[in-house]
């Protein structure tokens, strides 16, 4: 955090300390949760009962999520308490995974210096967000909050198990913010006009050929932590539907509709079959029930034309135009803003 910090000073950045607030209820990555992760990973890849491995990005999440599930994670509050004791518990969380991972390499001594020197330089940054987000909310301030990752990896409503360890559903912004449902106003989804997936898991539109390659290299389409490519494919209105009964969605983001433009014609999956015929009616948790389906879809013709310099729905090209409505009407969800771009501009308000 301090040398993303560092780097964006150098770019500009003033005054960042009177606008970042750390939770003090907040769980402690720690180096070796990372290092866990990886040896986790390992174990997955040369397990020999059908386990896959999840593609992690190895960065230590989900050990650090074991920890506070375990009840024996370390947090800000504990950083910046007494921190001989936090140091006993810090030994204790080390000794615990090292009885688990008997080849994992920590330098206690240096974690328990490196974090004294971080308890004070955290100090300062570190406060009761619960509280502050509750006066900004009496003070009619506004509250937007991002979910991190997508629905579709949420812990609990995503495609277990190969999800991250949060709930980045609308479900965390009470569970991870403490802002009670009643404050939950406008709930946006932010949708590409196509789908994609980092790493491995279930992807029933998923493309293998040239027009998968033509969405990923016009997309840009690369993890943003690992830089792995992204798998494309297209849109998946079952998925979309199910991501949609979990959050609520009040409106739609639809963003990239500029990478379809070179499309002669572009298909939405609407439905799955399974091997014998039979509909699943909606997104299933079994994984295991998407690995021999058929999809079913609907095809629309392309627009073929240049949308990056649109900046109304009107200037839209008809077909893409009917390709944002199709959406809307299997959703039951308004798109109320279209991205043609990166820049700002690229940003279409429908009204």
């Amino acid at each position: 955090m301090f040398e993303e910090i560092e780097k964006n000073e150098a770019k500009g950045l003033k005054d960042w300390e009177k606008r970042l607030i750390i939770s003090d209820r907040s769980h402690i990555v720690f180096d070796f949760h990372q290092s866990v992760d990886g040896l986790q990973e390992q174990e997955r890849s040369m397990d020999n009962s059908g386990t896959k491995t999840l593609g992690t990005t190895k960065k230590g999440i989900g050990p650090c999520y074991s920890s506070k599930a375990g009840r024996h994670g370390l947090r800000m509050a504990d950083l910046l308490g007494d921190f001989s004791l936090f140091e006993q518990r810090l030994r204790n969380l080390v000794d615990s995974h090292k009885r688990m991972f008997p080849e994992l390499q920590v330098n206690v001594e240096e974690e328990v210096s490196k974090y004294k020197d971080y308890a004070e330089r955290m100090q300062p940054l570190v406060a009761n967000t619960l509280a502050y987000i509750h006066k900004c909310l009496k003070e009619n301030k506004k509250v937007l909050v991002e979910g991190a990752n997508a629905a579709m990896l949420d812990i609990d409503f995503g495609t277990y198990p190969y999800v991250t360890s949060s709930n980045c559903s609308i479900g965390g912004v009470c569970t991870g913010l403490g802002i009670a449902p009643q404050y939950i106003g406008e709930v946006y989804g932010v949708v590409k006009a196509y789908t994609t997936r980092v790493g491995v898991g279930p992807f029933p539109t998923e493309l293998h050929d040239d027009t998968g390659k033509l969405l990923q290299s016009r997309g840009g389409e690369y993890g943003v932590t690992t830089g792995r490519p992204r798998r494309c494919g297209w849109l998946d209105a079952m998925l979309l539907s199910h991501s949609n009964m979990v959050n609520g969605y009040t409106a739609i983001i639809l963003t990239k509709l500029d990478i379809l433009d070179e499309l002669e014609e572009i298909k939405i999956g609407v439905g799955y079959l399974r091997k014998n015929g039979e509909r699943i009616e909606h997104f299933p948790a079994n994984m295991g029930e998407l690995e021999d389906i058929t999809v079913e879809y609907i095809t629309m013709p392309g627009w073929m034309q240049d949308t990056a310099q649109c900046r109304t729905y009107e200037e839209l090209p008809q077909n893409a135009r009917s390709y944002v409505e199709k959406i809307e009407e299997l959703i039951s969800v308004p798109v109320k803003w279209i991205g043609v771009g990166k820049s700002r501009a690229s940003m279409i308000t429908v009204f």
